[in-house]
């Protein structure tokens, strides 16, 4: 009699996929905090390839129910890498050929690999001058479909299956704790943030997101500037970004992530990319001033894509990036165009910079 396994890849639900999901949840404490407070951290990095995964399967698998991407047919997506890790594996569960755009930015490790998984990757050469890198890949994937017969676009900053497809983490979450008083999450297409949210703010009324974002970022209205973090932030204003769900955004400079992450691997041999360490920054302020509640950082990924970066000496010195340690409460901002933030920064007033109503 076949094994569960074999049984289960016959029934047209590959192995591998399964492999997604159900990650580890663990209490991150910090000294600052009395009585051996903290705060819970929803280990995303356990996944093949990331939390991208999650969506990354999720919007493949609705295309091809709707019939908008055909069998075999080849998938075509901007990334900075996490996403396109995901896209890889859709690829490889699903039988379709994956062409991914990125930036120069992309760090060498993420291209071997991405390339190692079969997909074909396409680096675009200059920043478009209002949107920087991200529309820039945007329009060179616009060209590929017009020239790649049958292909499709998840457009994972404005497909809202790509929030959709965080419904499952919620109800992990929901498995585990009894009460979440603060969601916190690094903000990049969106999707997490609502997707997360939308479910648990079903089971508690009050809870509480709070936004992490990158100096340099257009999300929540600061003037867009060339940026050094990946994974977060955004030169362009992505639709699925549920902006009156936020009690509050924090903007983290990369020399405070960079401090962040390193700290957190010394002393809880966990650690991540640039996402987790401003959460981390972040999560960790919350768990010191506000006693008692129950607060939820999400880390996107974990600490190998950035060994030749935010782990390298090398290149933290080449960028300025070492000897910055956070003060011990961000600066505050009463609304985003006040001025141009530089570091840590909150602000409790957040609205759609476009100002369309959601």
């Amino acid at each position: 009699m076949p094994s569960t396994s074999v049984r289960v890849q016959r029934a047209g639900y590959p192995s591998l996929s399964l492999a997604v999901g159900n990650t580890p949840l663990t209490f991150i404490t910090d000294p600052r905090v009395p009585e051996g407070g903290g705060f819970w951290a929803k280990l995303e990095g356990f996944n093949p390839g990331g939390i991208k995964d999650r969506p990354a399967l999720h919007m493949v698998r609705q295309a091809r129910a709707r019939g908008d991407l055909k069998p075999g047919a080849t998938i075509i997506e901007s990334t900075s890498g996490t996403l396109g890790l995901g896209l890889a594996l859709a690829g490889i569960v699903f039988g379709h050929p994956v062409v991914l755009v990125g930036d120069p930015g992309m760090e060498p490790l993420m291209r071997r690999l991405l390339t190692s998984y079969g997909v074909r990757l396409e680096i675009v050469a200059q920043p478009h001058a209002v949107g920087g890198w991200q529309q820039a890949r945007r329009e060179y994937v616009q060209r590929l479909l017009t020239e790649i017969p049958d292909s499709y676009c998840p457009d994972q900053y404005n497909n809202p299956d790509n929030v959709d497809a965080y419904a499952g983490l919620a109800h992990e979450l929901l498995a585990r704790l009894p009460h979440i008083d603060v969601l916190v999450c690094s903000v990049g297409t969106g999707g997490h943030s609502a997707g997360i949210f939308n479910v648990l703010h079903r089971h508690f009324p009050d809870l509480k997101l709070v936004g992490v974002d990158t100096v340099g970022s257009k999300i929540f209205g600061q003037p867009g500037r060339p940026r050094l973090m990946r994974g977060l932030g955004s030169s362009i204003h992505p639709r699925n970004v549920a902006y009156d769900s936020f009690s509050e955004v924090h903007w983290v400079s990369p020399a405070e992530a960079v401090w962040a992450c390193r700290t957190l691997a010394a002393r809880h041999y966990i650690s991540g990319g640039w996402s987790t360490g401003a959460v981390t920054l972040v999560a960790g302020w919350l768990a010191r001033t506000t006693a008692g509640q129950t607060i939820v950082a999400v880390f996107p990924d974990g600490p190998w894509r950035y060994w030749d970066t935010i782990y390298d000496d090398d290149y933290c010195h080449a960028n300025a990036l070492l000897g910055t340690v956070p003060n011990d409460e961000p600066d505050l901002l009463a609304a985003p165009t006040d001025r141009e933030v530089h570091r840590w920064t909150r602000c409790a007033d957040v609205s759609d910079p476009l100002g369309s109503t959601r």
